[in-house]
């Protein structure tokens, strides 16, 4: 009997606890339905809004896209954060936090909704900036656009943090992060404006092997832009730090010892920053610029990468030498194209004391005259030297930068050996032995003759002792 009056009275407290909760769940209830139905209606508009894509409105669709799922979120946390808010009774702990909680998720998903619109914004204007012809428009606008990107969410996280956030420690540290997520958006910024000005210059100055003044602005902008983002890296690295409490007080003791510990500074990265102010050197004074011809450990190649701390210089077979930036400073080392590319090239060959030198020099100019890599500057035939067995012939030829003079040479020489072969095969190198005669008779022979019946085994072999004869150059 006790039992039973006790389960009535536990039932009729139920139901009175029930019905007094009723209005508090029709509340709950009618929250939910609204948030599905202007679910709904969001969907609605945004399925209209993306059918405008194709039309002179695309702008729009765009836009409705970005803004659509964060819109949906801060929706949604409204709505179950609202429906809890009805539903938990008021004495539970925490009650009063359930909307401060929905407040803050909110204005994180209105960041949200600032980033995709700024990400929008930053491709919009990137296809405007490829449309247009001036240098301002294209490079300016979309940078402006990014620098807005980048900052106005961070601005924003920094005014709506006060405002949601009472606790002294999670302020503290939703404080610090906001800073060093401001302090990597500001030198990001300044590293794409760095870019930006180097691409800018890139186009104002076309690069181009011919003209000198290109790429020694293509060298300056390569390596200044390289230190130059290198310095803000180590700027926006030691601003991140110095956001913590305990590494400001660590930088004041340095600096109470900065001298000590600058001398054990610069022994120990003598080699690093040795290679910094080479690097800044070479691009002041630039004794190198890139795709100069130079030989460097005896390898001849073109400059095909500088930076702050090494130097890559690409060889004719196609291998990379590495250098460290301060070789350049150090060493000697030859640069073929510093001022202009034209070089002379020399070809050294071997005849015998008759042959005549007005042909051959027509010859040559011909050969010269018919070949692409001709300068039309310099084209000489001189007999360097007289040895006790021939004659040394110096070529003197021009042309423009190391490979164009390489190849000339090598139709200077094939022409020439090839004339002489054909209209002097007997003027060729040849070894002289004079030998007693039987009749007592010692005067010197003339030179071979074509009519002589061993003419041509001795033109051959004059000639391969010509071809195996190594050229000085």
């Amino acid at each position: 009997m006790n039992a039973s009056v006790i389960n009535a009275t536990f039932i009729n407290t139920t139901i009175k606890a029930w019905l007094d909760a009723l209005p508090f769940w029709i509340t709950a209830a009618f929250i939910i339905g609204a948030t599905i139905i202007a679910h709904a209606l969001l969907k609605y508009v945004h399925f209209r809004l993306r059918r405008l894509d194709e039309s002179r409105f695309h702008l729009l669709g765009t836009t409705a896209k970005a803004v659509h799922p964060p819109l949906v979120g801060v929706l949604w946390v409204y709505g179950l954060f609202g429906a809890a808010h009805f539903l938990v009774p008021a004495d539970v702990d925490g009650h009063s936090l359930i909307m401060t909680v929905a407040h803050f998720a909110a204005a994180l998903l209105g960041v949200w909704l600032l980033i995709r619109l700024c990400r929008r914004l930053v491709a919009t204007m990137d296809r405007w900036g490829d449309s247009r012809t001036s240098i301002l428009e294209r490079f300016l606008v979309p940078f402006m656009a990014r620098c807005l990107a980048a900052l106005i969410p961070i601005f924003v996280l920094f005014s709506i943090f006060p405002i949601f956030v009472t606790s002294v420690s999670l302020d503290s540290a939703l404080h610090n992060l906001t800073s060093l997520i401001l302090i990597g958006a500001i030198a990001g910024v300044l590293i794409h404006g760095v870019n930006i000005s180097e691409r800018a210059l890139s186009e104002r100055y076309r690069f181009d092997d011919e003209d000198a003044v290109a790429r020694k602005v293509h060298t300056q902008i390569t390596v200044l832009r390289k230190l130059i983002n290198f310095v803000i890296i180590i700027l926006a690295l030691a601003s991140m730090l110095m956001v913590f409490e305990k590494v400001r007080q660590l930088g004041a003791s340095i600096l109470a010892s900065a001298g000590i510990l600058g001398v054990v500074l610069g022994f120990s990265a003598q080699k690093v920053l040795g290679n910094l102010i080479a690097g800044i050197q070479i691009a002041l004074t630039q004794p190198i610029q890139l795709n100069d011809s130079v030989i460097v450990e005896d390898e001849w190649g073109w400059v095909e990468e500088l930076t702050l701390t090494y130097a890559v210089v690409r060889t004719w077979d196609w291998r990379r030498v590495v250098l460290p930036i301060t070789y350049f400073v150090d060493h000697p080392f030859e640069n073929w194209t510093r001022r202009d590319k034209d070089l002379i090239g020399v070809v050294i060959l071997y005849v015998d004391y008759h042959l005549p030198m007005a042909p051959l020099r027509a010859e040559c100019q011909r050969i010269a005259e018919a070949s692409p890599f001709w300068t039309g500057r310099v084209c000489k035939v001189q007999m360097l030297e007289m040895t006790e067995r021939n004659k040394q012939l110096r070529v003197l030829i021009s042309s423009s930068g190391g490979p164009n003079t390489f190849d000339l040479r090598c139709e200077i020489r094939e022409g020439l050996i090839d004339f002489i072969c054909t209209h002097y095969p007997e003027h060729l190198p040849t070894v002289r032995l004079d030998m007693p005669q039987p009749n007592g008779d010692n005067t010197p022979q003339s030179p071979l003759s074509v009519s002589t019946a061993t003419a041509p085994n001795a033109s051959a072999g004059a000639c391969g002792q010509h071809e195996g004869a190594q050229p000085a150059s």
